[in-house]
């Protein structure tokens, strides 16, 4: 189970996604600095106990519109071997020290647990409270969608967000992260989808797909 500290990080975690979020295909904003707020997320555990699980929803309030951001992030005491690529920056953790985040689709810890959740063998946590499932983050998926053994083996990052190339069973299947989630996106037509709510500007709810898996 992963515990929740009450302490600081320096920088923060809002400040490492809007010094990293411009250069991603899938960023919306045009010019200036990104403007964010936190707006949603969830948990998941690793079993492991070793490494931090976060998809991390915020706002860019920046442009003429608000545009929400979907950024799972791992946090790890040590450097990921291989996955420099995927680095959003380092943080001072105020009781564990040194941490290396990084952007989710690159950590195999992440992915492992996110096809779990597909598959129904994780459960999602509520994103700011110790031990306390999130009822609000629905996963599915078509039966015998994901065996047990399924397993990324690539990561695409283009304009339209992120795919994770996953072998399952000898097919091959796309999951893809909706970096841009918008309200009522569910992704119809697909094999499996995790949905999920954030908040919008107006404090209203919205509620949208996060993951969508297909075929191919």
């Amino acid at each position: 189970m992963a515990v929740i500290h009450r302490t600081t990080m320096k920088p923060g975690k809002l400040e490492l996604i809007a010094a990293w979020l411009p250069a991603r295909p899938w960023y919306t904003g045009t010019s200036g600095a990104p403007e964010l707020t936190r707006a949603g997320g969830f948990r998941l555990d690793d079993p492991e106990g070793e490494v931090g699980i976060e998809f991390v929803v915020v706002t860019d309030v920046s442009g003429t519109g608000p545009v929400a951001y979907l950024v799972p992030l791992t946090y790890r005491g040590a450097p990921l071997e291989g996955a420099e690529q995927g680095l959003v920056g380092t943080s001072e953790h105020g009781v564990l020290g040194t941490r290396w985040i990084y952007d989710g689709a690159h950590d195999p810890v992440l992915t492992e647990r996110l096809l779990a959740l597909l598959r129904g063998d994780a459960e999602p946590q509520h994103q700011s409270l110790t031990g306390v499932p999130d009822p609000a983050v629905v996963p599915e998926a078509a039966e015998g969608a994901l065996p047990a053994g399924a397993a990324v083996v690539a990561v695409e990052d283009g304009p339209q967000g992120t795919r994770l190339v996953v072998e399952a069973g000898g097919r091959r299947l796309g999951l893809e992260l909706v970096r841009v989630p918008e309200d009522g996106l569910t992704g119809p037509g697909a094999l499996g989808r995790v949905t999920a709510e954030w908040e919008l500007p107006d404090g209203t709810r919205a509620r949208g797909a996060v993951a969508v898996l297909r075929e191919g």
